[in-house]
């Protein structure tokens, strides 16, 4: 890798991540291994990542894979054969971090069991993610999202009280998931660091829905009973929750007594802290239903905008419950830059989400569109020492592919921060 002074360098530039993962939780790990500076190779089969044809295409380009798969090189690699198997192992050898999604064993199967990773390269990090960990009956279970919210409570608790379990809308699991093993990637680098070794980090779906489940959790270990749906209140604290102004409704969070007198005060009910009836948090919950009555006939005497800005004023946590077309036209949102352009060429602009994570030192980038079925190919085996006969003997053979070098980096100015409309694409 070239050589950076410090004050150029990303936090995870100089690092090279093999990505041999695909579709949701794997992509969105390396995608964030990626945006912090790694370069990030993505292996590909001939067909190429599924997403690359999932979602609605524009030109038969899928926005979908292109917002998982941004700061991303694609080479095309069969591996079901050993010629292909051999390069990977070159790529391995010249990788700080290796990872796939894979159910666990099958990287073993492949030839890739963890004594010969280490013989390949004692360095490197590995990184699994799967549905339900490495031991255990589940093991060679498949699994998906949703099997995943199913089976770790997540959607025992979601919806209302005598109503069927709920779904998150978002692939929750996934996502969690991704986020835990690119913290995994991160935290074990940092060991290297100190120990000059490699080490193995595998993120569970089932796992990281289930370490979401805070005071839900406590609480059940602590009396044993299953906590009941609650909807849009709040399973511990009332009142809590969505209530209704004359033009729609507003979620209101007064999560302690403190925030609770402030609200209380604001919709001119104070003296409701001190009634008998509701001077405890264990009273207002046993009468949640008519609290929420009382509050709803103050509420609906004004506005949503009226009410929002009355006790943001007065320190209480509110706020409308916004679609996205109003989230993404929220004038927060795009001060904090969450969506951005991205000039793909061939496809023109690709709208995405911009970066949650803010390092005001070393801010996240995208110096690569998501790229080509095999854009890369040449340039990155080329980097492992092999000759340009040799690549094109391979590509005659089919063990690797490439197509036509169209993109190229990305030219800051392309990447526009702000209300795009997807409609004017």
């Amino acid at each position: 890798m070239r050589d950076l002074s410090p004050l150029d360098k990303k936090p995870l530039e100089g690092l090279r991540v093999i990505d041999l993962t695909r579709v949701l939780s794997g992509p969105f790990c390396t995608m964030m291994l990626g945006d912090m500076g790694a370069e990030v190779i993505k292996v590909e089969t001939e067909r190429g990542d599924a997403t690359r044809e999932q979602g609605t295409l524009r030109d038969g380009f899928s926005w979908y894979y292109a917002s998982f798969n941004r700061n991303k090189k694609s080479i095309v690699l069969d591996l079901r054969c050993e010629e292909g198997r051999s390069v990977l192992a070159k790529l391995i050898a010249s990788a700080d971090v290796l990872v796939d999604n894979f159910r666990p064993g099958v990287l073993a199967q492949m030839g890739f069991d963890k004594e010969r990773l280490r013989e390949i390269n004692p360095r490197l990090v590995t990184a699994n993610v799967n549905g339900f960990g490495s031991c255990g009956p589940y093991v060679d279970r498949p699994a998906f999202d949703f099997i995943a919210q199913a089976m770790s409570g997540l959607m025992s608790v979601n919806g209302y009280d005598q109503g069927e379990p709920l779904r998150s809308a978002q692939p929750i699991t996934d996502l969690v998931a991704g986020l835990y093993l690119a913290f995994g990637i991160t935290a074990a680098l940092r060991a290297r660091d100190i120990n000059g070794h490699g080490q193995h980090v595998e993120a569970v779906m089932v796992n990281g829905a289930i370490s979401m489940m805070a005071y839900l959790a406590s609480e059940y270990f602590v009396t044993g009973k299953l906590p009941e749906r609650t909807g849009n209140d709040h399973p511990l604290v009332a009142p809590y929750g969505l209530f209704r102004a004359s033009d729609g409704e507003i979620a209101i969070a007064p999560s302690n007594d403190v925030i609770l007198r402030r609200f209380l005060s604001a919709i001119g009910i104070e003296h409701l802290m001190d009634d008998p009836c509701y001077d405890t948090n264990e009273k207002r919950f046993a009468r949640r239903s008519e609290l929420h009555e009382l509050i709803d006939t103050r509420i609906a005497s004004g506005t949503q905008e009226s009410w929002i800005a009355r006790l943001n004023t007065a320190g209480v946590p509110c706020g409308r419950v916004q679609a996205l077309d109003e989230v993404f036209a929220d004038p927060q949102v795009l001060a904090q830059e969450m969506t951005i352009d991205v000039e793909h060429p061939g496809h023109g602009l690709v709208r995405m989400l911009g970066f949650p994570l803010k390092l005001h030192g070393t801010p996240c980038q995208i110096r690569l569109p998501a790229p080509e079925l095999g854009e890369h190919t040449d340039e990155v085996l080329a980097s492992v020492g092999l000759t340009t006969d040799e690549i094109s003997a391979l590509k005659e053979r089919r063990v690797a592919g490439a197509v036509p070098m169209n993109c190229g980096p990305v030219n800051p100015s392309a990447v526009i921060a702000g209300p795009v409309s997807v409609q004017d694409r």
